[in-house]
């Protein structure tokens, strides 16, 4: 199987028969706001899971089910029920706004498991961080909460599928204690740009919860971010990652936009 990266948190998982893309966001990048996920995959997307509600994991998630028809799987919390139809939190409507139809629509929570055309799919708990947003000397910082949109829904996912584990963590900071039952992935994509802004784990924050899990390969993700008038939004060094996620015994796959790891 193949794992290609597509910056954020955004990638698709590809067998014969599956490609499960993770986060269909937009590009932030002087609010360019265009696709992370190539429309020419868009296709032939059999599964789409969105982590949360951001610009850069969702933007896009009601526009690639409707061209690939495909299964969306998020959490709870991004969905509501209006006159016993299901609305998902609309990937462009301004604050907390259950807008959209989506077909073929499954949902989990923390610790639930989805049997679902051969795979397992598991919610895990997840916490987004505050974001912080500076324009000379004026700054703001969002921190999530019951009414705002920042980090809404965060989850992460594990994916297993013939004998073979993948874990997503979305944008989380560290949960220790929640993650602790996680035990030796195939596959761990991890955020490591936390250090600012605070919204995620940061390079040794990451690298504790790889201790932890064991993990064969990992994969950073959500650093270095294009968004806003950055290049690198959530600043990390990922070398410096590389090399000590492999004195602890696991692979570590840097992968730049479009580039793919085979397993």
């Amino acid at each position: 199987m193949k794992i290609t990266f597509y910056g954020y948190n955004a990638f698709i998982l590809g067998w014969k028969n599956r490609k499960i893309a993770i986060d269909p966001g937009a590009n932030l990048y002087f609010f360019s706001m265009r696709s992370v996920i190539p429309e020419r995959e868009w296709d032939s997307i059999t599964h789409l899971l969105v982590t949360h509600g951001d610009p850069d994991h969702h933007w896009y998630t009601d526009r690639v089910a409707k061209q690939s028809s495909a299964v969306v799987v998020c959490n709870k919390t991004m969905v509501q029920f209006k006159e016993g139809s299901p609305l998902m939190l609309g990937p462009r409507d301004r604050g907390l706004a259950f807008t959209t139809p989506i077909q073929n629509l499954y949902t989990l929570s923390a610790g639930e498991t989805l049997h679902l055309d051969g795979m397992n799919i598991t919610g895990i708990k997840t916490t987004h961080g505050p974001l912080a947003f500076r324009l000379g000397p004026f700054s703001k910082t969002i921190r999530p909460g019951r009414n705002e949109r920042v980090g809404w829904g965060a989850i992460g996912f594990q994916i297993e599928r013939a004998g073979r584990t993948f874990v997503n963590l979305g944008d989380s900071l560290l949960e220790p204690e929640a993650w602790k039952e996680i035990h030796a992935p195939d596959v761990l994509m991890i955020p490591i740009g936390g250090t600012k802004p605070r919204n995620t784990m940061n390079e040794n924050e990451a690298l504790n919860a790889v201790a932890a899990m064991k993990p064969g390969m990992v994969i950073p993700c959500h650093y270095n971010c294009p968004a806003l008038f950055s290049k690198t939004f959530n600043p990390a060094n990922d070398l410096f990652f590389k090399e000590e996620v492999e004195k602890m015994g696991s692979k570590c796959a840097i992968l730049h936009e479009s580039e793919s790891v085979e397993l």
